[in-house]
């Protein structure tokens, strides 16, 4: 388990799926998402097998109390080149902009770069997640520029800014 100031990092458990259904099932929470729901509980089933067979790893993310209120990942773990893509989501909308998804992120990149060696983290936003993008520059991402038409939802290309980090940057930017 992984501790931050608000939160902690776990492995996710079987019982957590119908949770992550719920959430994945709910516009507002997923408005951001690069998936389309909806999404069943067998097709939740699926991704957890997947993911506990492959080299990407989710975690479950929980309060100090135990609530569990989110997740976050690592996807494309390149352990060759020391680079991953993070992508996280708080599904519990009443835990939104408290800070919550700033600690666990922080948590991740410790985790990442002292504990795994990775050099690089990057991950993509849409350049309307004006939360997202804020929480992620309060981490200590940088911009790195916008990728026109990455994806395709509600019948139109959206814009993404890409950003990332450095292992050196997140070293300088430690006590």
């Amino acid at each position: 388990m992984l501790e931050g100031k608000l939160v902690r990092l776990r492995a996710p458990e079987r019982g957590d799926l119908p949770v992550f259904v719920r959430w994945i099932n709910d516009p507002e929470v997923t408005e951001f998402l690069q998936f389309e729901p909806p999404m069943s509980i067998e097709d939740e089933e699926i991704w957890f097998q997947h993911m506990v067979q492959s080299k990407d790893r989710t975690f479950a993310i929980e309060t100090k109390d135990g609530r569990l209120i989110g997740n976050i990942g690592l996807m494309g773990l390149d352990l060759r080149n020391r680079k991953t893509e993070v992508g996280i989501m708080i599904g519990e909308k009443d835990m939104w902009s408290q800070g919550y998804g700033s600690d666990a992120m922080l948590v991740l990149l410790r985790y990442l770069f002292e504990e795994m060696n990775i050099n690089r983290v990057g991950l993509y936003a849409d350049v309307s997640n004006h939360r997202a993008l804020r929480s992620y520059e309060k981490c200590g991402f940088s911009r790195e520029g916008v990728v026109r038409q990455y994806r395709f939802k509600d019948g139109r290309y959206l814009d993404s800014v890409q950003m990332s980090m450095l292992q050196e940057e997140w070293m300088s930017s430690r006590p």
